[in-house]
């Protein structure tokens, strides 16, 4: 009878923090927009409360403060971010069409989630100041490293070579690949995306050697 009761005892232990993860991601999910358009400083419980169905006291029920928030935001809005090109990887018979696919792939989260990646930069470089912020901001970019190291490698092969750089630094030259096409996207320019694409077929070819 004891192992019982203990048994339904945790049952609905479970389903309440169930509950309140899900309610979390809610929340999160619904903050994302506001800081993605105000960034960090900007951005406080308040406002986002206002910007939002939710009243500023849930908010501070579920995360204590802004930098919680924002940090399980972002952590949410990337899990489902570094696997953007896994069915460009799965797909691709010809390195050519793995070359071409990630490029689109690449140019196309540029033109409809920028002001996401915005938040990304944002809170990556409040981390060189936030302490709190660097084991997550650390986190993500491992994640992303291994997702541009699953195209590049995955590509020498297809090509029959091997990678000519490591996994870092292949990552280092994407992101600063981005980050720049972002800067000119924000600032108004129509081509960025298109220039972007272009950029990134023609760095993947080169992170190749012949074996």
């Amino acid at each position: 009878m004891t192992e019982i009761v203990e048994t339904k005892r945790d049952r609905i232990s479970r389903r309440k923090v169930d509950k309140f993860g899900e309610r979390r991601a809610q929340l999160a999910a619904s903050a994302l927009h506001t800081l993605a358009e105000l960034g960090y400083a900007r951005t406080s419980l308040r406002e986002i409360a206002q910007n939002s169905e939710f009243t500023h006291g849930v908010l501070h029920y579920y995360f204590s403060d802004k930098k919680e928030l924002i940090t399980h935001a972002v952590r949410q809005y990337e899990a489902a971010c570094v696997t953007r090109y896994d069915d460009v990887v799965a797909t691709a018979r010809t390195a050519e069409e793995l070359r071409t696919g990630f490029a689109a792939a690449m140019a196309a989260t540029l033109d409809t989630d920028a002001h996401l990646h915005r938040l990304w930069y944002d809170l990556r470089n409040q981390s060189l100041f936030e302490e709190s912020f660097r084991a997550d901001v650390r986190d993500i970019d491992q994640r992303r490293e291994l997702m541009i190291w699953q195209v590049v490698s995955r590509y020498a092969e297809l090509a029959d070579s091997s990678p000519a750089v490591s996994p870092d630094f292949a990552y280092a030259l994407f992101d600063g690949l981005f980050q720049q096409a972002l800067r000119r996207k924000l600032a108004g320019n129509d081509s960025a995306a298109t220039k972007l694409h272009a950029d990134a077929e023609w760095l993947l070819s080169s992170l190749t050697a012949a074996d």
